[in-house]
């Protein structure tokens, strides 16, 4: 028995497919910077001596590493409502669930990062009588946030991955769009083949970019 592959499928529903490739996009994009923003912030709390912040920002970022994605969507989706006594809706429920995930990944790469500062420059600071503030602003920081690229942008196709599980509460990304298509049709090795490649054409290059930087910054961390 041979397979039975059916291009014009793709072709009529191939609209469909591209909307729902459009909402995974945008949804992942406004995850990302989402997490970037609080996990810059959660990774100086967890680099922090003092417990009122460290203990906190550690407890958030190992629960949100140690547990599925999809129980994290779930609970936002199912149970934070019934906390809250609102209805966030799907798009709100898939956007607090990954960018608190995207934050708890950041925070790392930033913390990383910044451990990666080495002792030298900071009693450098020290010397030249600069205020913590400045020294932190001009010196660690631009360093730090250049060593935490690579792990920013590995961090982002992750999530840009993650993103399908949204469409198991009902979401219309690529993934759903693959689902209901193949379900109608009963064509799932045309539909779900070509959401692959979809997910492929974008997550790619994306890891491509991330090897290329990381080179980079490497040859210049040598120099």
């Amino acid at each position: 028995m041979g397979l039975d592959f059916s291009p014009s499928v793709i072709i009529e529903y191939m609209p469909a497919l591209l909307r729902g490739l459009r909402t995974t996009i945008l949804l992942s994009l406004l995850c990302i910077v989402i997490g970037l923003v609080l996990g810059f912030f959660v990774g100086l709390m967890r680099n922090s001596r003092r417990k009122l912040l460290y203990v906190p920002s550690t407890v958030f970022v190992e629960f949100f590493r140690g547990t599925p994605v999809l129980i994290q969507l779930f609970w936002m989706f199912f149970c934070l409502p019934l906390v809250l006594q609102i209805d966030l809706g799907i798009f709100l429920s898939a956007v607090i669930a990954l960018s608190l995930y995207m934050t708890a990944l950041a925070s790392e790469a930033f913390r990383s990062a910044l451990l990666t500062i080495g002792a030298e420059q900071k009693d450098a600071v020290v010397a030249l009588g600069l205020p913590a503030r400045v020294s932190l602003l001009h010196v660690i920081l631009p360093q730090a946030l250049i060593r935490a690229v690579p792990n920013l942008l590995s961090n982002s196709v992750t999530l840009f991955k993650e993103s399908a599980l949204v469409s198991a509460v009902g979401m219309a990304d690529l993934m759903f769009q693959g689902e209901s298509i193949s379900n109608a049709t009963a064509r799932p090795l045309e539909v779900l083949t070509t959401v692959a490649f979809m997910y492929f054409a974008v997550g790619f290059p994306l890891t491509q970019v991330v090897s290329r930087v990381e080179r980079r910054i490497l040859r210049r961390m040598a120099i």
